[in-house]
């Protein structure tokens, strides 16, 4: 396995999948949304620039009651189970002695972004978050635990994988922009970005 690039506390495996692994995740991954189609969060700002669904026991919504994990899509149906090929690389890549119980799934058409935040609506933050970029280059930034002070930008490509753990795991981080079409993977252009996480405590 390559040694990752580390950044901040933030690891980075750059062309972790090759090119038929990120074809074979797209393929499950449309599996997963011809059960949860995507839908687009709204928050106290308005609505997202992104879509997003999810798989495992929880997804992630934010509506006028707030960010909240759900165990049900907006539709009010389950999630469907995270797909054994996206697994595999949490299970590679985490020393961990739980499995995710969220697989996040953003869409990034063109123009779309996501502001500096902070993952932190799980129960234990013991646990890393794991991302995955599928798709259009998308620039990638990083800041500190406190909001402010300067951060650090790279391009994050198709087939790139990174781990947010230990101190890197409350750090402010966000995607400013694409290169859009940037690219073949996705007939129509875009990105998506998979992000496994743990959500509750060890013993719920």
């Amino acid at each position: 396995m390559t040694v990752p690039l580390n950044i901040r506390d933030f690891l980075i495996w750059q062309e972790y999948l090759p090119k038929h692994r990120q074809e074979a995740l797209v393929e499950d991954l449309r599996h997963i949304l011809s059960k949860a189609p995507l839908f687009q969060p709204t928050t106290r700002h308005g609505p997202m620039s992104v879509r997003m669904t999810a798989a495992g026991r929880f997804g992630w919504i934010s509506d006028q009651q707030g960010y909240r994990y759900s165990e049900t899509h907006p539709n009010g149906t389950s999630w469907p189970p995270i797909p054994v090929s996206i697994l595999d690389i949490w299970n590679d890549l985490i020393q961990c002695d739980r499995m995710p119980e969220c697989c996040l799934i953003n869409w990034y058409g063109e123009g779309a972004r996501m502001g500096l935040h902070q993952d932190k609506d799980e129960a234990d933050f013991r646990y890393p978050v794991l991302s995955i970029s599928l798709g259009d280059d998308g620039l990638f930034r990083i800041g500190h635990e406190a909001k402010g002070g300067s951060t650090a930008s790279l391009w994050l490509r198709s087939g790139d994988v990174v781990s947010m753990g230990g101190a890197a795991r409350l750090k402010h981080h966000g995607v400013d922009r694409l290169r859009f079409g940037s690219s073949a993977l996705l007939p129509k252009g875009g990105r998506i970005n998979v992000t496994l996480r743990v959500v509750t405590a060890e013993n719920d």
